[in-house]
């Protein structure tokens, strides 16, 4: 792909997934857009070996817009990084297409593999708001990971995860749309396990209430055929 090629789909990936973008102009001042082409560059270099040169670019990049990507990564087309301050990707990082990110990701390593240590991201994944995505792993194509995940294992394909430590909370064989980014609604198993507490507690509570009732009946039957049999007497 040319130059020219490269920016104009770059343009059109920012402005498809940013509704606050309103012009071709306001892309160019975007922390997304200027250091996905300085990885570029600086990946290329990279692959040549020019390694203290590539770092050069990458890190003068991370300071202007707060996402460091190393230059080692292996990015697919269509990356899109939301806001982006914060964001980390490791050196063996794999990303696929259409994949996206928002601010505080980090796609890192657990600090004791060798050789291929950070995640792998297959193609339209989303990874929401602060998410810690960290080892050797892969998690699978069209899959969401929600906001504040801190993910350990293997993801299969189309699902939902959420939690510290990340869980599965949805799984299904539908492809996930490209412009589906909603990172806010997604399924929250904490609480539902609260919900089913509190339903479980009105249970035991309606049932403790029912059966307090029944001993005070029980009492005043009591206490009646005590006094009938004193009255006899």
């Amino acid at each position: 792909m040319g130059v020219l090629s490269y920016i104009k789909e770059e343009i059109r990936v920012v402005r498809e997934r940013d509704p606050a973008i309103k012009s071709n102009l306001e892309v160019f001042l975007y922390p997304s857009f200027k250091v996905i082409l300085r990885y570029r560059i600086a990946h290329k270099l990279y692959l040549k070996g020019h390694y203290f040169l590539a770092r050069w670019i990458s890190q003068r990049a991370a300071r202007k817009t707060g996402i460091e990507i190393h230059p080692g990564a292996q990015i697919g087309k269509g990356l899109f990084i939301d806001h982006g301050s914060g964001v980390i990707i490791g050196e063996t990082t794999i990303i696929g297409d259409n994949v996206t990110l928002y601010q505080g990701v980090t796609l890192g390593g657990t600090g004791k593999e060798q050789g291929k240590r950070h995640p792998t991201l297959e193609d339209n994944v989303m990874v929401s708001a602060g998410a810690k995505i960290l080892g050797s792993f892969t998690i699978g194509e069209n899959s969401k990971i929600g906001a504040g995940s801190v993910v350990l294992k293997e993801v299969p394909p189309n699902c939902t995860v959420v939690g510290v430590p990340g869980r599965i909370v949805k799984q299904d064989d539908k492809k996930v749309p490209r412009n589906e980014l909603d990172q806010v609604h997604l399924p929250d198993p904490v609480l539902n396990d609260i919900r089913n507490l509190q339903k479980e507690n009105q249970i035991l509570h309606a049932q403790l209430m029912e059966m307090i009732k029944r001993m005070r009946c029980m009492e005043e039957e009591e206490l009646k055929s005590i006094k009938k049999i004193g009255e006899e007497r």
